[in-house]
C-alpha cells in the first residue's frame, strides 16, 4: 500500500474517470479491450482532450488501464490491486464518535531493538530506538493499545516531543510524513498485558494491526495496535467485485 495525496484533478476529469471506471466494473469494456481514443472520448464527454487525458491517467495510476504511446489505451489484464490509505489520528476518531478522549503512557524508554523488530525495520539488531506503550481511551474506557518503536534518526524533532502529554500517533502524523508503509492485520488472543490494559479477559479474540512506515531517512516507526473487542475497520470508495482498487482506512 502506498500513501498518495489527492491531486488537483478537475471535477470534469474526475467525472469522466468515474464513468470509465464504471464501464470497466460493469464489464462493458473487458480486460484487454482497447478503449476509444482520447479524441473520441473528448467528443462523447464534451470535454477538452487534456481533461480526458487526466481522467485516463487517474485510472492508469489505479492500475485499471494500460496506456502505451502509439498503441492506444487498453483495459489492464489482471489489474494490479492498489490501495490508498491514510493514518487516522486516534484522538479525532474518538471525538468524532462523540466521546471524550483520554491517553496514558504505560512505558517509554530508549531500548535496543530485538531481532524481530530489527528485521522488520531493516536496522542492525541492538540499535537503540524509542520504545513505548500507550493506551487511548474514549469516555474513560480503553479504545486501543499501541506498542510502538520510533527511530530517532528518521524523526527530526523527536527529542523535543513530550509523549507523556501528546500522543505519539498524532505527533508522527503531523511531523513525520511517510513515503511508504506496510500494514497487516491479524486475529490474536489477548495475552495478560493486552487483557489488563484493554480491560478485557485474557484469551479474548482481538483485532491486531501491524504498521511500519518509512521516509527518505529510513524507517520511522513500527507499531502493534490492539483494538478493543468489537472494533471495525472499514473502507471507502471500494470496488471489490473484480479485484479493483479499494481505498482503505485503518483505525490507527
Amino acid at each position: 500500500m502506498t500513501d498518495k495525496p489527492a491531486g488537483s484533478t478537475s471535477p470534469k476529469a474526475q467525472n469522466i474517470a468515474n464513468e470509465v471506471r464504471r464501464r470497466i466494473i460493469e464489464r462493458q469494456w473487458r480486460q484487454g479491450d482497447r478503449i476509444p481514443d482520447e479524441a473520441d472520448l473528448a467528443i462523447e464527454f464534451d470535454a477538452a482532450r487534456a481533461t480526458v487525458n487526466k481522467a485516463l491517467q487517474l485510472l492508469a495510476d489505479e492500475g485499471l488501464l494500460d496506456r502505451r504511446r502509439r498503441a492506444g489505451t487498453r483495459v489492464a489484464i489482471d489489474p494490479v490491486r492498489k490501495a490508498t490509505f491514510t493514518i487516522s489520528i486516534v484522538r479525532e476518531q474518538v471525538e468524532q464518535a462523540g466521546m471524550v478522549y483520554g491517553y496514558r503512557v504505560v512505558a517509554q524508554r530508549r531500548s535496543p531493538i530485538p531481532a524481530e523488530i530489527a528485521a522488520k525495520l531493516g536496522l542492525p539488531e541492538g540499535e537503540v530506538l524509542v520504545h513505548m506503550r500507550a493506551v487511548h481511551y474514549g469516555d474513560g474506557q480503553p479504545f486501543q493499545l499501541e506498542d510502538r518503536w520510533i527511530n530517532p534518526r528518521a524523526t527530526p524533532g523527536l527529542e523535543k516531543a513530550d509523549f507523556w502529554h501528546l500522543n505519539a500517533n498524532e505527533w508522527l502524523v503531523r511531523n513525520a510524513p511517510y513515503l511508504r508503509a506496510e500494514l497487516a492485520f491479524s486475529a490474536e488472543n489477548a495475552d495478560r498485558r493486552d487483557a489488563r490494559l484493554l480491560q478485557t479477559r485474557q484469551g479474548q479474540a482481538l483485532l491486531i494491526l501491524y504498521r511500519t512506515t518509512w521516509n527518505d531517512l529510513g524507517p520511522i516507526t513500527t507499531v502493534r495496535v490492539a483494538f478493543q473487542p468489537g472494533h471495525l475497520v472499514g473502507s471507502e470508495h471500494g470496488y471489490d467485485r473484480n479485484n479493483l482498487p479499494i481505498r482503505q482506512y485503518d483505525g490507527a
